[in-house]
């Protein structure tokens, strides 16, 4: 019975720093670091995902489009409801999954972690090198 309770105590301690990991929402309405938009982030079935719902600035006049998109036949479709943040799921405390870039043409691979309350730390990545934005509460 004594090495039972041993058991039970040490397999309840090992769950603990699982449960202290866990990766914080990243759900909701964040903008961008350079203030162009708005970036909605949701659930897209069993994962997480994001488009930008609102363009707050262009420097390509009004209702831009993706158009430094690779795709010839995508560069005319609109920045306004355009999925960037794709395939995200949980890893530990942070979320894995993809960004695309309509600035560059490009798509990463990303992690987002929570900064703090009202902060979201975004970071695209080639191989081990990662550039971080930091983007905030939009409401």
């Amino acid at each position: 019975m004594m090495r039972f309770r041993a058991l039970m105590v040490a397999a309840a301690t090992a769950m603990l720093p699982a449960a202290a990991f866990a990766a914080q929402p990243v759900t909701g309405k964040w903008k961008t670091e350079d203030g162009k938009a708005i970036v909605t982030i949701g659930h897209c079935g069993s994962q997480i995902c994001g488009k930008i719902t609102q363009i707050l600035k262009s420097d390509r006049g009004p209702n831009p489009k993706d158009t430094n998109n690779p795709d010839p036949k995508l560069r005319d479709r609109p920045l306004e409801g355009l999925m960037i943040l794709t395939g995200f799921s949980e890893d530990g405390d942070e979320w894995k999954g993809r960004i695309y870039s309509p600035e560059e043409g490009k798509t990463y691979r990303s992690i987002l972690e929570r900064d703090g309350q009202n902060g979201l730390k975004v970071k695209g990545c080639i191989a081990f090198f990662c550039k971080t934005q930091h983007w905030t509460a939009a409401g």
